[in-house]
């Protein structure tokens, strides 16, 4: 497991990182510890390790320069570790969420990781559970994005923080579908942002249509993990499969009707149109991706 002053240190760099950012009000940090073999070790023993993270941070706190309130939860055997952190010399508190997590990828180094890791975390019967196992690929999966997509990208992301009410479906599934629209409607790296930016509304307006996923990370290749991801795809749209992570489907977020009434309100107003008054047109743009399905040795497009 990393030592306490790697703990700190990261902690110390996402405070860095949160300064002068009032619309950031909290932060998750994602631990991948080693005391973690497998991904049913920490449902099984999440309560021990969360308060020997607490013991940790309780014993270098006073070294931090940082002042640290450990939220008490509600719950007897607490999945997340919640705490309020800010410097001795400032007067707003970032909230975080510690996420303690198995190190799934153990050294990743860039490529497609081996299927039996993805196996595994079928076999464990749990939807989405085990997200911040893959933290890390979700991380790159943006960073490797062009860098006009990803000022799009943080367009998205500054509208949803103006819109955004409780129970909305995460920003990290709005993210998706930014780098969805630009994969498919631009395919380029240099585009029109404000038609980026009303393809991203268009989508959300016909959120019960969308049907996305990406093959970079998990393909149909394993039979074990073909099988599952078209029972995936096959669920009520929509479907948004972490490209991550084929266990969360990031289209059963509730709010996906409240967050698409506020995209076509906002599809209406001045920020999509054009000099002339004219409404900017969406990219045409696929609503649901075509999905490979084997029958009797041929394949054929599910519906």
């Amino acid at each position: 497991m990393k030592n306490r002053k790697m703990i700190i240190q990261e902690i110390a760099m996402w405070r860095k990182a949160g300064q002068g950012e009032r619309d950031l009000p909290n932060a998750d940090l994602g631990l991948l510890l080693e005391l973690i073999k497998r991904y049913t070790d920490k449902e099984r023993d999440q309560k021990r390790i969360t308060e020997e993270i607490v013991r940790w941070f309780n014993e270098c706190k006073e070294n931090m320069r940082l002042e640290l309130i450990f939220e008490k939860s509600k719950w007897s055997n607490p999945r997340v570790l919640q705490f309020k952190l800010r410097s001795k010399k400032k007067e707003d508190f970032i909230d975080f969420d510690v996420l303690p997590a198995y190190d799934a990828l153990g050294h990743y180094d860039g490529s497609m990781p081996n299927p039996q890791i993805y196996v595994d975390l079928i076999h464990t019967g749990k939807s989405g559970e085990f997200s911040p196992c893959f933290t890390e690929l979700q991380k790159d999966f943006i960073k490797d994005q062009p860098t006009k997509l990803k000022s799009l990208i943080c367009l998205v992301k500054h509208w949803y923080n103006e819109v955004q009410e409780k129970s909305f479906p995460p920003k990290y599934a709005l993210e998706l579908l930014t780098v969805y629209a630009c994969e498919q409607g631009s395919g380029n790296t240099v585009f029109n942002t404000a038609e980026g930016f009303r393809t991203v509304l268009w989508l959300i307006e016909h959120y019960k249509e969308i049907r996305i996923y990406w093959t970079k990370y998990y393909d149909f290749q394993n039979e074990i993990i073909k099988q599952y991801l078209q029972e995936q795809l096959c669920k009520t749209r929509p479907v948004i499969l972490d490209p991550a992570d084929p266990t969360t489907n990031l289209g059963e977020a509730k709010g996906w009707d409240r967050l698409a009434e506020k995209a076509r309100h906002y599809a209406s107003m001045n920020f999509c149109r054009k000099r002339d008054g004219s409404v900017v047109q969406p990219w045409d743009v696929l609503l649901a991706k075509e999905v490979p399905w084997e029958e009797g040795g041929s394949y054929f497009t599910m519906s």
